[in-house]
């Protein structure tokens, strides 16, 4: 974590890779409300955390989540993003399934996905 906009770079990253994924197969505004539901309940401890939607009025989807992390330190940044990406995909597995939901996440965030972000985080 030497560079800590890495964070937040990672975190946008895996969000939209992960949307892009998900929305071919629930939709818009299914993804919407999984990612809102995810924001309200991870609010609820990091009050912080700004919980309009990704989409509006915006030019990227998660504009104000990158907002909102660029706002705190690297810990907090990290901490916040592990809670919502972890809020998500809990959700998500209790709606689908596990196993549905670990193939969606291969898809989406494949081995380089998850290669790139190691490295970013590390240089």
């Amino acid at each position: 974590m030497q560079r800590p906009e890495a964070v937040v770079v990672v975190t946008i990253d895996l969000w939209e890779r992960l949307a892009t994924d998900l929305i071919t197969i629930i939709g818009e505004g299914g993804f919407h409300s999984l990612y809102s539901r995810s924001m309200h309940l991870v609010s609820a401890t990091l009050p912080w955390m700004i919980l309009s939607h990704p989409w509006q009025q915006t030019d990227t989807r998660f504009a104000e989540l990158k907002k909102s992390l660029e706002g705190r330190d690297v810990e907090e940044s990290g901490e916040a993003s592990i809670a919502l990406l972890t809020t998500f995909v809990d959700i998500l597995a209790q709606l689908i399934g596990e196993h549905l939901t670990t193939s969606i996440l291969h898809s989406a965030w494949s081995d380089d996905a998850v290669d790139i972000a190691g490295k970013e985080l590390q240089s």
